[in-house]
């Protein structure tokens, strides 16, 4: 029996803590520093690698990081080099999400399809270059920003706002000091998600994320306010194509540039004109996508996990799903994903139905009871037969808890029904 330590406090987190419970290979789950939700919490920030790998030592802990930035800090490396097992990409492999820069120039000396685009760090040289083209672009922010540096424009004017609010007024401080513009890809955006050991990749459910704030996509955008799993717009034919044009490419192209790439790779995927293009990679699990995907996972997650980090991914059964589809909706604070209240009760866990569960993502426990602590505070999950039937049960579950500025998107999955 192994003893597992999971990064992070999110509804990542608290999926991958759920899952890995059930292996029976496993005996206790920690998470560090963990939510109102996750059980045996250990008080160690996510960015404390020298106090988590001190944990893990200790524990005899296997450790899963959930989120970018201790990834991004090398927290696999460190992990590494004093033989404590760790599932996650390296510092250099995790640049593809840590530098947006680095991995636009990535894709494009190794032909992996992606928006045109320039890079600038000049806020009067990238106002001329919008006002030059005949196109709508996106403005990124070249570091990590919590899935918020990303500004999708509809005009030149909110192009020149946006370069503005990144380049000028930092907005997003470091993360923003140089950007990139790129030609905005209209079409159908799905997550595609898959699992390496750095030869090859075993593609996960496939999934499709709701970014903006508002019903109809509408509004800013999130780290995501709820997903479905499996997606009818990723066909049999597509998530070949996206397998062999962008995820095994990936890894093959890594691997000439002696990177290993271990873990999961997430291609955020814009399909337009039945083909696929990347709009941003992340190197680990998807928050909300995770939520979804684990509740239909029918497999030891722990064993694919050791087989990543062993390099023995091709000795595994290819990954098996329940016959059902999930939808999670995402029960934010009113005023996320700008300033929100914090420490309101929760209440109606008690009434979750069979079919559902609630994951915790910005939630603490005090006294016993469960507060608001975060933008994104719940990930409602449910299972159903059809994809009417898990909508109807995640949001029938949704209505049970309540809090004083509890919001949600009503529309979670809907755009997945037109497609049957």
């Amino acid at each position: 029996m192994v003893n597992i330590l999971v990064v992070g406090s999110g509804g990542r987190e608290h999926a991958l803590s759920w899952k890995l419970s059930q292996s029976d290979k496993v005996d206790t789950v920690f998470t560090a520093p963990g939510n109102g939700g996750t059980k045996n919490n250990v008080s160690i920030d996510v960015n404390d690698l020298d106090g988590l790998a001190d944990f893990a030592k200790k524990n005899n802990c296997f450790t899963v990081v959930g989120p970018e930035d201790p990834l991004a800090a090398g927290i696999v490396d460190k992990f590494n080099q004093i033989n404590l097992k760790v599932f996650g990409p390296s510092k250099k492999a995790a640049q593809l999400e840590s530098s947006k820069i680095w991995a636009k120039d990535f894709m494009k000396r190794n032909n992996i399809p992606t928006a045109r685009f320039e890079i600038f760090d000049d806020a009067t040289k990238a106002q001329d270059y919008v006002k030059s083209l005949d196109y709508n672009v996106v403005v990124k922010a070249d570091g990590l920003a919590a899935g918020k540096g990303v500004i999708v424009c509809d005009s030149l004017d909110e192009a020149v706002s946006a370069i503005q609010t990144i380049l000028i007024k930092k907005s997003f401080g470091e993360a923003g000091n140089r950007i990139i513009i790129e030609e905005r890809i209209d079409g159908i955006e799905a997550s595609y998600i898959a699992l390496s050991d750095g030869k090859i990749a075993l593609a996960m459910a496939s999934s499709q994320d709701h970014k903006r704030i508002y019903d109809d996509d509408k509004g800013p955008n999130t780290g995501g306010m709820g997903a479905y799993s499996p997606t009818p717009i990723i066909t049999d034919t597509m998530a070949e194509k996206i397998q062999k044009k962008i995820i095994d490419k990936t890894i093959q192209s890594m691997k000439n540039e002696s990177i290993e790439f271990k873990g999961f790779l997430y291609a955020g995927i814009m399909i337009r004109d039945d083909e696929p293009y990347v709009l941003e990679y992340n190197v680990r699990m998807g928050d909300p996508e995770c939520q979804p995907i684990l509740m239909r996972m029918d497999f030891d997650l722990y064993d694919y996990f050791v087989a990543s980090i062993e390099g023995k991914l091709s000795d595994m059964p290819l990954p098996t799903w329940k016959n059902q589809y999930a939808v999670c909706v995402v029960l934010a604070s009113k005023g996320y994903p700008e300033s929100y209240p914090k420490d309101e009760t929760i209440s109606g866990f008690d009434s979750i139905p069979n079919e559902s569960y609630v994951f915790h993502a910005g939630t603490k426990k005090v006294d016993g009871k469960i507060l608001s602590n975060g933008g994104r505070v719940l990930g409602v999950t449910a299972l159903g037969d059809s994809l009417e039937d898990a909508i109807k049960n995640a949001y029938a579950a949704s209505d049970k808890i309540s809090w004083n500025s509890k919001y949600c998107r009503t529309d979670i999955g809907k755009k997945g029904i037109s497609y049957f």
